[in-house]
């Protein structure tokens, strides 16, 4: 039975029929997009997290004075993040300097503050870690189903040069195959732009509070090496 034009015009086959190079670059475009969405939900959770700590250690930071009671909070949470690591490292180094005979205040407070930026460092390169995907998908995917396009209608023009009389229904397919390549470019970077835009913007938010929470930090070991 043949098929109608409305059959050729289906989803489907408009995949099934589509030419072979057409097919990799829809397949290629698939595996991105899934790649990015997996990516998207994993960071979403990685970021929520990290919010959630660090709102949590400014809570107890605002509520006790001295080192000590902070790293009593600290060990008591529920869950570490990045806030809680950054002060371990900087009470790690703390100690250790105190420990040393001739050390002044001064030394130890750059010592800790020394800690607290390499460890700060870490942090915001884990936050970071494969963004940079979400931003090649975004901005290459459209332009790897515009090569699917382009190739799918030159097919089709090729098709109706053997064609005496092109009409509608012969060259609608070829053309919407085409298409389609470029709809699944945009449905890749699409979700991939706008999700990369708005954990740039997390980072920055959570860069400002390390950052912030890092003084606080180094104004109370100074407090408490003055001692």
């Amino acid at each position: 039975m043949p098929l109608s034009v409305a059959d050729d015009m289906s989803f489907i086959s408009l995949i099934t029929n589509a030419s072979v190079l057409v097919q990799l670059v829809m397949l290629i475009l698939l595996l991105m997009s899934l790649a990015s969405w997996w990516l998207i939900f994993l960071k979403r959770d990685l970021f929520r997290r990290a919010k959630k700590n660090a709102k949590t250690f400014e809570r107890h930071m605002a509520t006790v004075d001295d080192p000590g009671s902070l790293y009593q909070h600290t060990r008591a949470s529920a869950g570490r993040g990045g806030l809680d690591r950054i002060f371990e490292a900087a009470l790690r180094e703390f100690t250790k300097l105190r420990k040393q005979p001739g050390v002044t205040a001064d030394t130890i407070v750059d010592g800790t503050r020394r800690a607290m930026r390499a460890q700060f460092n870490r942090e915001i390169d884990r936050l970071e870690t494969h963004l940079s995907f979400l931003a090649t998908v975004g901005s290459v995917s459209p332009y790897i189903g515009l090569l699917g396009t382009v190739w799918g209608i030159m097919n089709a023009f090729r098709g109706l040069a053997t064609v005496g009389q092109a009409t509608l229904a012969q060259v609608a397919p070829g053309i919407a195959e085409a298409l389609v390549a470029t709809a699944m470019g945009l449905f890749a970077a699409i979700p991939a732009v706008l999700a990369y835009n708005n954990y740039i913007r997390d980072v920055e938010q959570l860069t400002n509070q390390y950052e912030s929470a890092i003084e606080e930090i180094s104004n109370m070991l100074q407090r408490s090496a003055a001692n």
